[in-house]
């Protein structure tokens, strides 16, 4: 059983092990399933199922994945699935040395870089989806003047609200309730500027 908690990864072999382009999207798409197995998720991002079973076994040797209970009638099939809720990675982690805040850094803006392609993707098929998808989804920003207390509190006070609908839809969905339901992606930043 994967555990409940968000899992903070604070040591350099796991960040980099994570930082992989195709690691990082399967993560993503094997978070959305719960469990699949690496021809599924081969599909998925289209890449050849020995590829994908490779990098799932490093996300296992790192404990970011672990195998899950046997869901289909091929025992040659291993189903996967992540150990834990979610991952964080902190900035205070991996500031005490050059190549831990580097590898921080560049892991940072891979992810933004994978999140920018799924919000384009998204805008590249925007008339595709129904009047009340392209009603519900949006896009916003917010400029304010905070502390970096208040921003703190700000991003706490955020992921308590998003993980609540994120258990409640899940235990709909897990009752039987899947008609309409979607993957959603909702990508929040938080960070000081200058101009």
């Amino acid at each position: 059983m994967p555990s409940e908690e968000t899992r903070r990864v604070s040591d350099l072999a796991t960040l980099k092990a994570f930082g992989h382009p195709l690691r990082m999207k399967l993560y993503r798409a094997l978070y959305i399933a719960r469990s699949a197995t690496a021809s599924q998720l081969a599909e998925q991002v289209d890449e050849a199922v020995s590829l994908v079973s490779y990098h799932l076994r490093k996300l296992a040797d790192h404990g970011l994945i672990e195998e899950a209970e046997q869901q289909g009638t091929d025992a040659r099939e291993r189903w996967w699935r992540p150990a834990s809720h979610g991952l964080t990675f902190h900035d205070e982690d991996f500031r005490d040395a050059p190549e831990k805040a580097a590898t921080h850094s560049a892991i940072g803006r891979l992810s933004f870089d994978q999140h920018i392609e799924l919000y384009r993707r998204y805008l590249d098929s925007y008339r595709s989806w129904s009047d009340e998808w392209r009603s519900a989804s949006f896009s916003s920003e917010f400029l304010g003047r905070l502390t970096a207390e208040e921003l703190a509190s700000l991003s706490r006070e955020m992921h308590t609200l998003i993980r609540r609908y994120e258990d409640e839809g899940r235990a709909r969905e897990e009752s039987g309730d899947t008609e309409g339901r979607e993957n959603v992606a909702l990508h929040i930043y938080g960070f000081p500027f200058r101009t």
